[in-house]
C-alpha cells in the first residue's frame, strides 16, 4: 500500500522516499542523461529498480554496514543510484572532487578509509590504482564505463553494470537482507559525508546524517513550492553539498527529475534543451555568462549595440520591480513588454533560463551590478548562504524581498545570532553531527548547544531581519589609518568587469590597498583580436601596456565607487600587477569550488606582494606551476607594477 504524502515527513532515510516516489509516481521522469547526443530518461519505478540491483550487487561483494564507498566522476544518474543504493545497505557515500589530483585523492580515500570505489572511466581508475598503494582499506573498484578497460586485471576490478546483473541473479539470496538494512536505517544514522573545500588547511570530512538531510531538503522546498514538475541540471561537482541536496536530497523529496549533461563542453547545449525550472549556479557561472553576453554584443552591429544599451538601460531601471510585484507604470511595462521580445526573451533563451521559476547563487558573494543584470531581464535569481556544515541551507531570499545587498532571512527553522565580535552564528536541523575523526576542529565549530560558527562577519537588519554578509571573519581587518578592511567586497566590484577573471586585494595593517589581477582570456582576447594586438600566449597578453591601461580604467571605477562609502573608502586600490599566470586549483591557489586560498597566494607570491607596497616598478618572479599530466615545473616573468590614483571622498580636501 503507498504511503501518504503527510507520511513523508517521518521517513528516516533516503531510500525512503525513493520507495514512496517509485509507489506515488512510478511514470514520472526521476533522471535523465544525454549520452552520444540523445537523452536517455528513467522513470522514478525504473530508478528504484537500478538502486536495487546495485544494492544487491553491492552485498555480493561484501559491502558491510558503516564501509565508506567513494564515488569518483561527472554527474551521471548512475553516480547518485549510487549513493542511494549504498544508504540502502547501511555504508556511507563519500562523493569525490572528479579533478582531484592524486595529492588529493589519496588523503580523501586514506581519511575515510574508503573499502570501494566507485569510478567512471580508465582515466578515474587509473588514477585510484596509481595510489592503491597508500590505500591500506581499499578492496574494490567498480567502473562505470567499460572502455579501454578490456585488458586490466579483474579480481578487484568490476563492472558497474555486470555487478547490477550479479546483484539480479542473487535476489533470492539477498533480498532479506536487504530490506532487514533499509529496515534498521535510522535518522541518526549517516546519510553522507562530504569534504570541505579546505580554504585553510586539510579538507575536513563532514558527517551529515539523514535527519539532517531530509530536513533540510523538506524545509527548503516548501520555501520555494518546488515540486514534481520541476526540473534540474545536475552539472556542478557531486562532491559538493549544493548538488547533494539539490539532486538527491530535494529530488527524492518532491520527485522532480535530475537531468546530466553530457560532459562539461556540451552544459551550456543541454542546459537549453533541458530548460530547467529551478537552477543553481555560483556567482564565477553567472560572471562567465556575462562576459560572453558583453563579448557577443561587442561584435554586434551598431543598431544592435544601440537597442541592447537602450532596452537594458529601462530593465535596469525597472526589470526587478516586475519580478517582485511591485507597482510599475503602464508605460514602462509596455517598454518593457518590447524588450521582451526583441532583446530580454532571446537573451534568456540563449543562455538556457527562460524556463526558471526559482533560480540561486551562493558560495561566495555575487557583484551586485551581475546579480542585478539577471533580475533585470525577468530571471529569478536569489541569493542564498549557507555551508556544508549546514546541509547548505542558513539564509534564503524569498520572492518579492530579493536586495542584491543581503544573503536573506533565515531558512525555516534555522536560527541566527551575531557575536560581540561579529560573527555569524546558526543552528538548525541541518547542523552537521561532527567532522570525521576530528573532535578538536568539531567542538571549535559547533558548541554544546548546537550553535556553529561559519567564520563569516555579518549584521543582522533590525528592520527586515535579512542577514548581510561583510566578508570572511578572518580577512576583515582594518588599515593602518583605522579604515575597514574587507577585500572579498572590493574583489566583487572588479570582477564584474568583463575582462576580470579573479583579483586578490590585499590591505591590512597597511597604509594602502594593492591587488593582484588576473585576466579573463577569452574576454581580453577578444578585444585584443578587435583592436589588432597580436599575442602568442596567456603570459604575453596580461604583460601588454594596453591590458594595463584597461585594467587601470576598471580600477579607477571601482575606486570611485569605493570613494562613495564611509566605510570602505579606504579599500580604494593604489597599485595592481596583473599576474602571469591563471589562479589554479592544481596549483592549490584555489579549492575545487574556485575559491580563492588567500592564505597560500601569500605565501607563495610574497616577492610580488613586496614589490607592490616597496616603490617597485617592476618584478621578476619564478613560480610553480602544475601541467594538466600532473608533472611539475616552473615559469618565470618580469611583471610590470602600476599605480593608481585614489579617489578623493566627496566634500573632502585632496
Amino acid at each position: 500500500m503507498a504511503a501518504s504524502k503527510s507520511e513523508k515527513s517521518t521517513f528516516a532515510s533516503i531510500p525512503e522516499l525513493v520507495a514512496f516516489n517509485a509507489l506515488n509516481i512510478p511514470n514520472s521522469p526521476a533522471y535523465r542523461e544525454k549520452e552520444y547526443g540523445i537523452w536517455q530518461s528513467w522513470s522514478w519505478s525504473e530508478a528504484a529498480e537500478e538502486i536495487d540491483s546495485l544494492a544487491l550487487g553491492f552485498l555480493t561483494l561484501g559491502v558491510a554496514k558503516g564501509d565508506y564507498i567513494a564515488i569518483i566522476g561527472r554527474n551521471r544518474p548512475h553516480f547518485y543510484w549510487s549513493m542511494i543504493a549504498a544508504q540502502s545497505v547501511g555504508a556511507i557515500p563519500v562523493p569525490v572532487y572528479q579533478d582531484a589530483v592524486a595529492e588529493e585523492l589519496v588523503y580523501v580515500l586514506d581519511h575515510c578509509g574508503a573499502k570501494f570505489v566507485l569510478a567512471e572511466n580508465q582515466e578515474q581508475v587509473d588514477k585510484v590504482l596509481e595510489i592503491k598503494q597508500g590505500l591500506k582499506a581499499l578492496e574494490h573498484i567498480i567502473f562505470l564505463d567499460n572502455r579501454g578497460m578490456r585488458k586490466y586485471d579483474r579480481a578487484n576490478l568490476h563492472d558497474f553494470k555486470d555487478l547490477q546483473n550479479k546483484g539480479r541473479d542473487s535476489e533470492k539470496k539477498f533480498t532479506k537482507t536487504l530490506a532487514s538494512r533499509r529496515k534498521a536505517i535510522k535518522s541518526s544514522d549517516v546519510c553522507v559525508m562530504l569534504y570541505t573545500s579546505g580554504t585553510t588547511g586539510r579538507p575536513k570530512g563532514v558527517i551529515l546524517s539523514n535527519h539532517n538531510i531530509i530536513k533540510t531538503s523538506e524545509a527548503s522546498s516548501s520555501f520555494d513550492k518546488l515540486n514534481a514538475n520541476d526540473n534540474v541540471l545536475a552539472y556542478l561537482p557531486m562532491a559538493w553539498v549544493g548538488d547533494f541536496i539539490f539532486s538527491i536530497g530535494q529530488a527524492c523529496w518532491t520527485g522532480f527529475c535530475v537531468s546530466c549533461p553530457e560532459n562539461t563542453e556540451t552544459m551550456q547545449q543541454d542546459l537549453k534543451e533541458i530548460g530547467p525550472t529551478y537552477f543553481f549556479a555560483p556567482p564565477r557561472y553567472f560572471e562567465g555568462l556575462l562576459t560572453n553576453v558583453m563579448i557577443r554584443m561587442e561584435d554586434a552591429s551598431a543598431v544592435k549595440q544601440f537597442l541592447f544599451s537602450y532596452f537594458m538601460d529601462h530593465a535596469q531601471k525597472i526589470g526587478g520591480n516586475l519580478l517582485d510585484g511591485h507597482s510599475v507604470s503602464v508605460i514602462d511595462k509596455l517598454k518593457y513588454a518590447i524588450g521582451q521580445l526583441f532583446i530580454y526573451g532571446p537573451l534568456r533563451n540563449t543562455l538556457g533560463l527562460s524556463n526558471v521559476r526559482v533560480g540561486y547563487t551562493a558560495g561566495e558573494a555575487i557583484g551586485p551590478e551581475i546579480f542585478d543584470f539577471y533580475r533585470s531581464i525577468g530571471i529569478n535569481l536569489k541569493q542564498l548562504y549557507g555551508q556544508t556544515e549546514a546541509s547548505v541551507y542558513i539564509t534564503q531570499q524569498p520572492d518579492g524581498q530579493v536586495r542584491s545587498d543581503t544573503v536573506g532571512i533565515a531558512s525555516p527553522g534555522v536560527e541566527l545570532k551575531i557575536s560581540d565580535s561579529g560573527e555569524v552564528f546558526y543552528r538548525s536541523p541541518g547542523t552537521f553531527v561532527e567532522y570525521f575523526k576530528n573532535p578538536k576542529s568539531t567542538k571549535e565549530t559547533k558548541d554544546a548547544e548546537g550553535w556553529v560558527a561559519t567564520g563569516d562577519a555579518g549584521f543582522i537588519e533590525a528592520e527586515t531581519g535579512h542577514l548581510r554578509i561583510i566578508d570572511r571573519a578572518k580577512d576583515v581587518g582594518k588599515m593602518e589609518d583605522g579604515h575597514l578592511f574587507a577585500p572579498k567586497y572590493v574583489e566583487n566590484k572588479l570582477k564584474f568587469f568583463p575582462n576580470v577573471l579573479e583579483c586578490v586585494v590585499f590591505g591590512a595593517g597597511r597604509k594602502f590597498c594593492t591587488a593582484f589581477i588576473n585576466i579573463d582570456l577569452n574576454a581580453v582576447g577578444n578585444w585584443a583580436e578587435r583592436n589588432n594586438i597580436a599575442y602568442s600566449s596567456y603570459q604575453e597578453l596580461a604583460g601588454h601596456k594596453n591590458v594595463y591601461e584597461m585594467i587601470k580604467d576598471h580600477i579607477n571605477e571601482t575606486n570611485e565607487s569605493l570613494a562613495d562609502d564611509d566605510m570602505l573608502s579606504g579599500c580604494q586600490i593604489h597599485r595592481f600587477v596583473i599576474l602571469h599566470k591563471e589562479l589554479d586549483a592544481d596549483d592549490g591557489e584555489l579549492t575545487r569550488t574556485r575559491k580563492v586560498r588567500r592564505r597560500v597566494i601569500e605565501d607563495k607570491f610574497h616577492d610580488l606582494i613586496n614589490a607592490l607596497y616597496d616603490g617597485s616598478s617592476e618584478v621578476y618572479t619564478e613560480t610553480e606551476v602544475t601541467y594538466e599530466d600532473g608533472t611539475k615545473g616552473a615559469i618565470s616573468a618580469t611583471l610590470a607594477i602600476a599605480d593608481v590614483t585614489p579617489v578623493v571622498q566627496k566634500g573632502k580636501a585632496a
